[in-house]
C-alpha cells in the first residue's frame, strides 16, 4: 500500500467500519516507519511527510542493491519511484523486475514509476543555456514530469546570444516556476529572473573551461545574482531542482 495520508485515512476508516480486520491493518503498517533490507533502510514513511517516497541515489550501489530498494518502494505503492545517477547496469537490473521502467542515459535517470499527471498543478519551464548543459536540464525536467508536473523546455538559449531567450519571453512568463540551467559564468538565471514574476530555481553546471572550477564560478555567479526571486541548488543537481519546482507547485496548489 502507498503510505501517504490518503491511504492511511482509508485504512483507518476501513477498520472503523469493520470492512478490514485489525490484524490485516497491522500487517500493512508493519513496515512503518522503514523497512530494513540489511544493506539499506527503506523509508516508507517519507510519503506522509513530503511529496512521494524517497528517491534512490544509484552511484556507489550495486545493480542488485538498487533493484532490491526499488522493489521495496514499488511494493509500498508510492510514486514517483526514481533512481538518480543510475548506470546501464542499474537500469538492466531494475528492468528485470519493472520492465516498463524508463532509462534516460544522458541524464543517468531511471523512472520506475511516475506520479499521475496533474493538469491543475501548474507549469514548470526548464530553461537550458547550452546543449552541453542538457544532461542536467534533462534530469530536471524528467524529474518534474515524474512528480506529475506539466513541463515546457527551452534549450540552447544562453546569454551569448541573448536574442534567443528574449524571443521566448512569453513562454517564460507563462510558467509558474522556472528551472534555469547554465554553466560557464552562470548568467542566464539573472536574465530570466528579470523577465518573469515566478520563482526561479538556478542550477549551475560543471560545464566550462579551467577558470570555471568545475561549476564553482557558475555557482558563485548565481548566488551573487542581483535579480530577485532566485534560489540556487548544488552544481549539476538537476534532480534537486526538478523536485524543488514540484514542491513549490504542490504548496501553491494546496
Amino acid at each position: 500500500m502507498a503510505l501517504d495520508e490518503r491511504e492511511i485515512r482509508q485504512l483507518v476508516a476501513a477498520v472503523a467500519q469493520g470492512a478490514l480486520p485489525a490484524d490485516e491493518a497491522v500487517r500493512r503498517l508493519a513496515s512503518l516507519p522503514f523497512e530494513d533490507l540489511g544493506f539499506a533502510r527503506v523509508d516508507h514513511h517519507r510519503a506522509l511527510r513530503g511529496l512521494g517516497p524517497e528517491v534512490v541515489y544509484g552511484r556507489g550501489k550495486t545493480p542488485e542493491e538498487v533493484a532490491a530498494i526499488v522493489a521495496a518502494l514499488l511494493e509500498a505503492g508510492g510514486a514517483p519511484v526514481l533512481v538518480t545517477r543510475a548506470g546501464q547496469g542499474h537500469a538492466d537490473a531494475v528492468r528485470e523486475i519493472v520492465p516498463e521502467a524508463r532509462y534516460h542515459p544522458r541524464s543517468s535517470l531511471l523512472v520506475c514509476r511516475a506520479a499521475p499527471p496533474d493538469p491543475d498543478v501548474g507549469l514548470v519551464a526548464v530553461v537550458c543555456a547550452g546543449t552541453s548543459d542538457l544532461p542536467v536540464a534533462e534530469e530536471a525536467w524528467v524529474t518534474a514530469e515524474a512528480f506529475g508536473c506539466r513541463v515546457d523546455t527551452l534549450v540552447d538559449v544562453g546569454v551569448a546570444g541573448v536574442h534567443r531567450v528574449l524571443a521566448e519571453t512569453a513562454r517564460l512568463q507563462a510558467a509558474d516556476v522556472l528551472v534555469v540551467v547554465a554553466g560557464m559564468e552562470g548568467a542566464l538565471p539573472s536574465l530570466v529572473a528579470g523577465l518573469v514574476a515566478a520563482p526561479v530555481v538556478a542550477v549551475p553546471t560543471s560545464v566550462g573551461y579551467g577558470a570555471s572550477f568545475g561549476g564553482v564560478a557558475a555557482l558563485l555567479g548565481m548566488l551573487n545574482s542581483c535579480a530577485v526571486g532566485i534560489g540556487v541548488v548544488n552544481i549539476d543537481n538537476g534532480f534537486g531542482a526538478g523536485a524543488l519546482a514540484a514542491r513549490i507547485l504542490a504548496q501553491r496548489k494546496r
